[in-house]
């Protein structure tokens, strides 16, 4: 399994550059870890773009879902980075693996996940959301999803 995560809500760099997660941005990503745990979700690793919002956002999910999970910064997901520079990444990494990234590349990486499997529908990745995915003979399918506020 692959798990796409959106990084949670983060201040606006006027207010500080490096933009951490805001005060609500840091119970939604320990909400959305917790109902991720809840599910059973235990990534062997768990990968974030290196901004801060997206670690942060990354520890959340480490410390409620598997804290043993190697946590790391990986290339390939920056908001402007294509989606196959990460997808080639994911099948030769064993166990189940979580990306936190930004918009508008994990929206580009689903689509293109899910390119893979004909006749799969799609709907756009929810903001600051977390999709749960799965890759069978037939390709990629979405498994699950929870959305904002979800």
């Amino acid at each position: 399994m692959v798990f796409l995560v959106h990084h949670a809500d983060a201040v606006a760099p006027e207010i500080d550059a490096q933009r951490p997660l805001s005060v609500a941005g840091r119970l939604h990503a320990e909400r959305l870890a917790a109902s991720a745990a809840a599910r059973g979700v235990r990534p062997s690793a768990i990968w974030h773009s290196g901004k801060l919002r997206a670690r942060q956002t990354a520890d959340a999910f480490w410390k409620a879902c598997n804290p043993l999970a190697d946590m790391a910064a990986a290339r390939g997901l920056q908001p402007t980075d294509p989606p196959e520079m990460i997808a080639a990444q994911l099948s030769a990494q064993p166990g189940d693996v979580m990306l936190v990234g930004h918009m508008p590349h994990l929206d580009r990486l689903h689509e293109f996940l899910l390119r893979t499997s004909a006749g799969e529908p799609r709907t756009p990745f929810p903001q600051h959301g977390l999709v749960a995915m799965e890759n069978r003979e037939t390709g990629w399918r979405e498994v699950w999803r929870v959305a904002n506020g979800e």
